[in-house]
């Protein structure tokens, strides 16, 4: 399987694909049934997860067999016509909604339209050929999901998760740049914000196949604990972005701060955008210091200048809103450095056995060796 990943446009679910056509195909010729409708149930039946695609056979078997039946009946009834086939479409979909098998309607569909043209005066055979071929199909695509090529989602999300938080920095960066100057939010900043919110969506998805793909396979107990730590990552990752929304919704056009001040926010944002960007989310002193003149500017309220048009209408100032932002966000930071210290120092220990049970082994055998040679 190595020689497909030469090629980034043949991906794991492309191959499996292939695989289970090619299976399903091949079982239909030996078997001598129509092969076009167990290879659409297996097109359709690869999932990204093995688990998907094995609860969501249970539903399109069902699915598939009301698709069948209502072929059957229409060619019976009305011969092979445009009728036939807006009554099988329509009154497929309509019973498989009724009845909740939502995963199964685009395979019941697609198998009870192909099948009117097929089906001549054996009615039952053929009706139970067709649930012979779909079974076949969800069977074949299971299994192929289930033992070839099993997708592991961890170095992907691990890789995502890192990099979600540099685009986190830098969306913060901006934003920045935008409140100290009171500029108002420029479209392509939301629109980079939104994306974002997006790709933590989407890496949360994956979270959650990675953990249905263990319900089937072996899995040993580091890649578990690999795993929390990254989802603790992420979960952190989900608040730093709340963080960064209220910012990015603050308006900020009605306030004016120092210029002192105005380099200390934008230090302090630079600083945490750089452990956003460093891999091991390393904490600097100078960083420990900016959180401190943040910490004690904001308890110190009269040293805001204020807007009097903002004062009449809220209790917090902007300033106060910024600064309680960027203390929220340095909390997590500083979290999400303490959590990436404990999964390095467990990496390392495991690292450390790894080397020392070999060596073990060595002067172990050594040892009987210079026991039996004594005997």
């Amino acid at each position: 399987m190595s020689f497909f990943k030469k090629f980034r446009f043949v991906g794991g679910r492309i191959v499996k694909t292939g695989i289970a056509v090619f299976v399903t195909a091949l079982i239909c010729h030996f078997l001598n049934w129509p092969a076009m409708f167990a290879v659409i149930t297996a097109i359709v039946t690869i999932e990204p997860t093995a688990a998907d695609s094995i609860k969501k056979a249970f539903v399109r078997f069902p699915a598939s067999a009301i698709g069948a039946g209502y072929s059957v009946l229409a060619t019976f009834l009305i011969g092979d016509s445009p009728i036939s086939y807006t009554f099988v479409a329509l009154a497929t979909i309509i019973t498989c909604n009724k009845l909740k098998l939502h995963d199964g309607i685009l395979v019941a569909t697609l198998t009870g339209v192909a099948m009117i043209s097929t089906v001549h005066d054996e009615y039952v055979s053929s009706f139970f050929i067709r649930l012979g071929t779909t079974v076949t199909g969800l069977v074949v695509s299971s299994l192929v999901n289930l033992f070839v090529m099993p997708p592991k989602y961890s170095d992907t999300i691990s890789r995502r998760i890192h990099t979600l938080f540099m685009k986190a920095g830098e969306i913060l960066t901006n934003r920045g740049k935008e409140l100290c100057c009171s500029q108002s939010t420029d479209k392509d900043l939301h629109k980079s914000f939104h994306q974002l919110v997006k790709e933590i969506e989407y890496t949360e998805t994956l979270c959650t196949y990675q953990k249905d793909e263990w319900k089937y396979h072996r899995v040993r107990k580091s890649d578990v604990q690999s795993f929390h730590y990254e989802y603790k990552k992420l979960n952190l990752l989900r608040q730093v972005t709340f963080h960064i929304g209220n910012l990015i919704y603050l308006p900020s056009h009605h306030y004016r701060m120092g210029q002192s001040k105005t380099e200390l926010i934008m230090e302090t944002i630079h600083l945490i955008r750089g452990i956003f960007y460093n891999p091991n989310f390393i904490i600097s002193n100078e960083y420990n210091s900016k959180i401190k003149e943040i910490t004690e500017w904001f308890a110190d309220q009269n040293s805001f200048i204020e807007s009097t048009e903002m004062q009449e209408k809220s209790n917090f100032s902007p300033e106060t809103i910024i600064l309680y932002e960027l203390l929220s966000i340095q909390e997590l930071t500083e979290e999400l450095s303490h959590i990436h210290l404990l999964e390095s120092n467990r990496n390392n220990r495991l690292g450390n056995i790894q080397i020392q049970s070999p060596q073990k082994q060595i002067t172990k055998n050594q040892s009987s060796t210079k026991a039996r040679t004594d005997d």
